[in-house]
């Protein structure tokens, strides 16, 4: 039998595995024919002026779904692990937008632009469930609900983190000086954003469906037993370790221990601090980008052992060389392992195959 979009419910049982850290011949693998920016795989969002302001009106979601579904489609066509799902547009940053923050069409993306708000301006700023950001971001998943009918799982969205939201408010340069100079205003404001992570992301769930009695995240195609969120800090590249130690660890740690499948999307710059992030017991789970023009893969293994090292499960995401690749398999676990591989082509999916033991 053929599922929809390849949604065979017998690929639950490798998540399982993977979630587990079961003993497992091959890792688990998804190959995706996304690129690296969605702007431009909806004719919807490809059609907003670049260098001009994004506005909750310019977005309607029904003009997304088919072009989300032909983008899922890939997976009737492509024999793998992984169940593929939707989440509203993932290059609109939604917590930011309704925090307030304005939003720029770049070439590709969506930006938020930096407030620098004082203190005071910056007081009242909380989840405003009246906020028209809030309400399109609320409208999507409800669209995207009914038209998925059951046959695909339905995420939150791109929501990044309480360190990225205090930078937007604050100035990327201003909000570093707080961490250091005002801790005693910097830690309230974090502590305050970190509630409005766990608010806005127990909103977008209580609209959305289990899928396959369990929970899905649609940028990286992961099904979960349990209530999952997606952790993105992308300014602590900007931290020392002991300024996240201190001031961000506990609030990604409270969040962690709120969402029992909560996992941590990280680049290279994000290895700084990862041995205080791997201090965090109820973090089980890592994705860690192999970024395009980022530091060799040579260099990102030994942190990708650390983190296997320390009983978590792994998603390595990105774009790798057949010789790459050998690598990776001969030097990180199976166990715990999935990897989530952007390939242009039927023909690099053949030729890596037989390298991830498929």
């Amino acid at each position: 039998m053929k599922y929809p979009f390849g949604n065979d419910p017998k690929k639950i049982e490798g998540y399982k595995k993977w979630w587990a850290r079961d003993s497992v011949s091959r890792p688990l693998v998804g190959f995706s024919y996304k690129s690296w920016l969605p702007l431009n795989e909806f004719k919807a969002s490809a059609s907003w002026p670049q260098d001009a302001p994004l506005t909750p009106d310019m977005i309607v979601p029904e003009d997304f779904m088919d072009d989300q579904e032909h983008l899922l489609r890939e997976g009737e066509t492509i024999d793998d692990d992984i169940l593929r799902g939707a989440s509203p547009s993932q290059t609109v940053f939604w917590c930011c937008g309704t925090l307030g923050a304005k939003m720029c069409v770049m070439p590709g993306n969506v930006v938020p632009v930096d407030r620098s708000l004082s203190w005071e301006e910056a007081a009242g700023i909380g989840l405003d469930r009246e906020s028209p950001w809030y309400k399109k971001y609320m409208e999507f998943i409800d669209v995207l609900v009914e038209r998925s009918a059951s046959r695909y799982p339905v995420s939150h969205g791109t929501l990044v983190g309480p360190l990225d939201y205090m930078v937007n408010i604050r100035g990327h340069e201003q909000a570093v000086i707080d961490l250091m100079l005002e801790p005693e205003k910097a830690s309230p404001m974090l502590e305050r954003m970190g509630d409005f992570f766990i608010d806005i992301t127990r909103d977008a769930w209580k609209r959305i469906p289990r899928f396959y009695d369990g929970w899905f995240d649609a940028q990286y195609q992961i099904w979960a037993p349990g209530p999952i969120c997606r952790l993105q800090e992308d300014a602590i590249a900007v931290l020392s370790p002991d300024l996240y130690n201190r001031l961000l660890k506990p609030i990604d740690e409270r969040i962690s221990n709120t969402f029992p499948s909560a996992f941590m999307h990280l680049h290279a710059t994000s290895m700084i601090v990862l041995d205080h992030i791997l201090e965090i017991d109820k973090l089980r789970c890592l994705e860690v980008n192999n970024d395009v023009g980022g530091p060799p893969v040579s260099w990102l293994i030994p942190y990708l052992k650390k983190i296997q090292k320390a009983e978590r499960s792994l998603v390595v995401r990105g774009s790798f060389s057949e010789e790459e690749m050998k690598r990776l398999m001969g030097e990180l676990d199976s166990r715990g392992l999935y990897l989530y591989l952007m390939v242009e082509n039927e023909a690099e999916i053949d030729k890596l195959r037989p390298i991830v033991g498929m």
